[in-house]
């Protein structure tokens, strides 16, 4: 059954403050949610999330008809294709199939739905393994998690340094952005961790970040996304 949407118009800002949100429980016993967007059905709609499970939670095996894509944020999530630990990086393509649990707890940063492409391929990252690499802009590092040129959507880390001010970002396909550590702020206001941000296509904003951060960005993508 359709629900009505969560931040569901994708030509609006959102600005989810996750640590503020109640954690809500899913249909799996010790397997707990905080949505921060969903179009759709209820429990198969487009959905964008921070989940926790409890040590020894698992959730059902399920089907993921348009992907999934699944960023550690703390302990250890495990499926049929191994253990993920903190800072691994997911991508199940389209028609992928898979029973989630984890036996010491975890958090996590997930997308479903949103990744409809039959050339898609799986993708596990251990980001803490690859080293950050320089930009074009100064004080700003990078880690490329998903680039290909078939599809609208690019997936990196960032890595901010102290007293970064970076020129004016632009975002064509709009952009959404989960701070992972510390804080950033652009002309209205401040982002502080786990906070996700969300931009239309053609915004713009002038970043700053005065102590450091990394950031979750995916740019190019909300334009690929259903609307309300």
């Amino acid at each position: 059954m359709t629900a009505p949407a969560i931040h569901g118009d994708m030509t609006l800002r959102v600005v989810v403050r996750a640590e503020a949100l109640p954690w809500q429980a899913s249909p799996a016993g010790g397997v707990w949610r905080k949505r921060l967007h969903r179009v759709g059905p209820e429990e198969s709609g487009q959905v964008t999330s921070i989940v926790r499970f409890e040590a020894g939670s698992s959730f059902a095996e399920h089907d993921h008809p348009d992907g999934e894509e699944v960023l550690v944020l703390e302990g250890t999530f495990s499926d049929e294709g191994g253990d993920w630990g903190r800072g691994s990086y997911l991508l199940n393509p389209e028609g992928s199939r898979h029973q989630p649990f984890t036996r010491t707890g975890c958090e996590l940063f997930v997308k479903l739905q949103q990744y409809a492409g039959a050339r898609r391929c799986r993708l596990e990252i251990d980001t803490a393994a690859r080293p950050w690499m320089p930009t074009a802009r100064p004080g700003i590092e990078e880690k490329v998690l998903y680039l290909d040129r078939s599809f609208p959507d690019r997936t990196r880390l960032e890595r901010w340094a102290a007293g970064t001010a970076p020129r004016e970002r632009t975002w064509p396909g709009g952009v959404e952005i989960l701070v992972l550590e510390g804080a950033f702020a652009d002309e209205r206001e401040r982002y502080e961790r786990r906070t996700w941000l969300r931009l239309p296509p053609g915004a713009s904003q002038l970043p700053r970040c005065d102590e450091g951060c990394v950031l979750y960005v995916k740019e190019g993508a909300v334009t690929w996304l259903s609307s309300e």
